[in-house]
């Protein structure tokens, strides 16, 4: 186990090569907004950590999804086992997957508004304006989907100006896509603004299934269909609305017995998702001292998914055979919800003294969810799960200029969770319910001291909670079936600083978190020579606490040249780890959570010519982590470059890209048990990143 000792002198020490030395550096974008909190406000005042991902970066660094972007955020990790990432780790706190048990994420997951916590996949970025990563509990704005973070997805707003676009992709692995963007004002007036958006995205997914001679099992496949409306009913009265439909039709074929890109199995699994989605945003201005504003939103996924269990085939297990597993899960998850808030007209930072908000929301979750496990073509467990929660909240918040450059926020919310779960296991006729209430509170206080007009500084006291649940399947042990809230404590100070010339920028945050009850997945193979018996479950594993570091700078070295840089440091141990086996706690105890690396970095040199030609450079790398509670095996440290270069005009641009450049070969996720006869000996098994991509972009305007 790596020591701890040094934790603090090198975070502060980070700290300080982020926010000083910078002035070493030589005009940035404008500060950015971020949206996704109560009330809208420049990401340099605001008193949390928060990363900012506006549509520049995302078009240059990316290619398809949020997934292509996720390593320009500090601390921010995923788990996969999926094609496209679905569970996500903030400062080392998020679910590792959702085999069993209710939905309850962690990390809370936005597109315009729309819930799809846990449920990640439809995040593509073709005509995304930006990606909002907001670090630490989001307790008093977002409540229990939020005890380790947010992110937030925001796409294109429509527009009254005409716009037509058009962008195609091509590239090796079979990679091709094609996307058009039209919007505009149909009404003479401009009251009335429309954008749609079309895009289909497809790839091979750079695994070659040798048993099935294919190169297919573990492609891509993506379809996304989206409006956006603007309207200006009235001078005191905008409604802007959101309809969506994503259709990701991914393969799973990920996992092989020698731990390559080879696959073996003779049933590919699959990751498929359909998403019907929309929302619908108000704000009405009728009254001087306030507004009101209202987001109604609804979603509507219907998810596959499934994985051939044993990752070989008869042929290939000789006199073993017959040796044949698959499992699939079909889920059907329907959320709808409900914010309405009075929101003050003026602000502390529009000369008022005073701001407040005050707000009710409500959420009503309902989930199917039927596994089905097979032996050589036969069902052997097939469960049939039934899920509603229904969430209510009363939240506020207030701001108060005590001072002429000093500012305190103090905020809280109130959140009760009424659920309740049934299941039937159709071949032994067992059931299980559950009814769980919770009720819980969060809440923030901070203080904001801008220092001039360039320096902003800021602590925060904050609390963030996440309900309860349960654990399902007849093979969980009855005195394990249900597991308490979390809460979280978190305090965080940072600074936010700007060069009076306007050529660099920084923001540093210093943060230590201490959870109660923590919630930790872990899992176990029941049953030598079934891999389907490797069951996951929640236990409260007493307290854990979780501590680093997250800085950005940005530099315009000269007119044509960019340096931007980031940096995650974390700690991060259970404390009084029990599960009922007391030499798997005393392992446990002081040892690093999973999914929790101790640095990640990001360093991108960007280039511009006036005249036209353009280029981008990125590293980034990440420290290993610990894969799982359940065992000690760890992932390797990895470095990957990304590189793009083409040539940009008033009305068009082409660009060639290569990711992962060297072909890094890292994993993403990893088990460790007995799946090989006859002995079924316990190993490590990973799950590898995509390899090395190559391809070029055309992108033209019609305007």
């Amino acid at each position: 186990m790596k020591t701890r000792s040094g934790w603090w002198g090198r975070l502060f020490g980070a700290a300080c090569v982020l926010s000083i030395s910078v002035a070493a550096a030589q005009e940035l974008d404008e500060v950015l907004i971020v949206t996704s909190r109560l009330r809208e406000s420049t990401a340099d005042t605001l008193p949390a950590s928060v990363t900012v991902l506006p549509r520049e970066t995302i078009a240059s660094a990316g290619l398809q999804h949020f997934a292509d972007v996720m390593a320009l955020v500090p601390n921010l990790n995923w788990s996969a086992g999926t094609a496209r990432p679905r569970y996500f780790q903030l400062r080392g706190i998020g679910e590792l997957d959702q085999y069993q048990g209710a939905p309850n994420p962690s990390v809370g997951f936005l597109i315009d508004d729309i819930d799809f916590s846990g449920v990640g996949v439809p995040a593509t970025t073709f005509d995304v304006e930006q990606i909002e990563v907001l670090r630490g509990p989001q307790g008093t704005a977002y409540g229990a989907n939020a005890l380790a973070g947010l992110v937030s997805v925001r796409t294109r707003d429509a527009q009254p100006g005409f716009e037509l676009r058009g962008e195609a992709t091509a590239g090796d692995h079979g990679t091709a896509g094609a996307g058009v963007v039209i919007g505009g004002a149909p009404d003479h007036a401009g009251r009335l603004a429309l954008r749609l958006v079309a895009q289909h995205y497809g790839s091979d997914g750079f695994r070659r299934n040798a048993f099935l001679g294919r190169d297919d099992t573990n492609g891509y496949d993506e379809d996304t269909l989206r409006a956006r409306a603007r309207w200006r009913a009235t001078d005191t009265l905008y409604v802007d609305a959101t309809a969506m439909l994503v259709d990701i039709d991914d393969g799973y074929d990920a996992f092989s017995i020698d731990n390559s890109r080879v696959t073996q199995s003779d049933h590919p699994g699959v990751d498929r998702q359909r998403s019907a989605a929309g929302a619908v945003h108000v704000n009405w201005r009728r009254w001087a001292p306030f507004e009101v504003r209202s987001v109604t939103t609804w979603a509507d996924s219907k998810i596959t998914y499934g994985f051939d269990g044993d990752w070989g085939n008869d042929a290939g297990w000789g006199v073993y055979a017959p040796y044949d597993y698959t499992s699939r899960y079909a889920r059907h998850r329907r959320t709808a919800s409900q914010d309405l808030r009075l929101v003050s007209a003026r602000t502390v930072r529009d000369s008022g003294r005073l701001g407040w908000i005050a707000g009710a929301y409500a959420l009503d979750l309902e989930e199917d969810n039927d596994q089905h496990d097979a032996a050589s073509g036969a069902d052997f467990r097939a469960l049939a799960s039934r899920y509603r929660a229904t969430n209510l909240a009363l939240y506020g918040e207030v701001d108060w200029r005590v001072l002429a450059r000093t500012v305190l926020s103090l905020g809280a919310r109130a959140e009760r969770r009424d659920a309740r779960y049934h299941d039937l296991e159709a071949l032994s006729g067992e059931t299980s319910a559950f009814a769980p209430i919770d009720t819980m509170w969060g809440g923030n206080l901070s203080v904001t001291f801008e220092q001039d007009a360039l320096r902003t500084w800021y602590a925060t006291l904050s609390r963030g909670y996440k309900a309860g649940g349960f654990n399902i399947g007849s093979a969980v042990p009855a005195d394990r079936r249900q597991f308490d809230p979390e809460s979280l404590w978190n305090i965080e100070a940072g600074l936010a600083w700007r060069a009076a010339n306007g050529r660099w920028a920084s923001r540093t945050s210093l943060f230590y978190m201490r959870r109660e009850s923590q919630q930790v997945s872990t899992s176990q193979q029941l049953v030598p020579g079934d891999p389907l018996s490797y069951v996951f479950f929640t236990d409260n594993a007493a307290r854990g606490r979780n501590f680093g570091l997250e800085a950005s700078a940005q530099w315009a070295l000269s007119s044509r040249f960019d340096l931007a840089a980031t940096l995650g440091l974390l700690g991060s141990e259970y404390l009084g780890y029990r599960t009922g086996d007391p030499a798997r706690d005393a392992a446990l105890d002081g040892r690093d959570q999973a999914h929790a690396p101790r640095y990640q970095y990001s360093l991108a040199l960007q280039y511009r010519d006036p005249a036209g030609p353009f280029a981008r450079a990125d590293i980034q790398g990440v420290d290993d982590f610990y894969f799982d509670t359940s065992h000690d095996q760890r992932s390797n440290p990895y470095t990957v470059v990304n590189l793009r270069i083409g040539y940009a005009r008033a009305h068009w641009s082409v660009a060639a890209f290569a990711r992962n450049l060297f072909d890094e070969r890292y994993a993403m996720r990893g088990f460790y048990f007995g799946v090989e006869p006859p002995d079924f000996r316990d190993r490590r098994y990973v799950q590898l990143a995509d390899g090395r991509l190559i391809g070029v972009t055309l992108d033209y305007r019609f305007r």
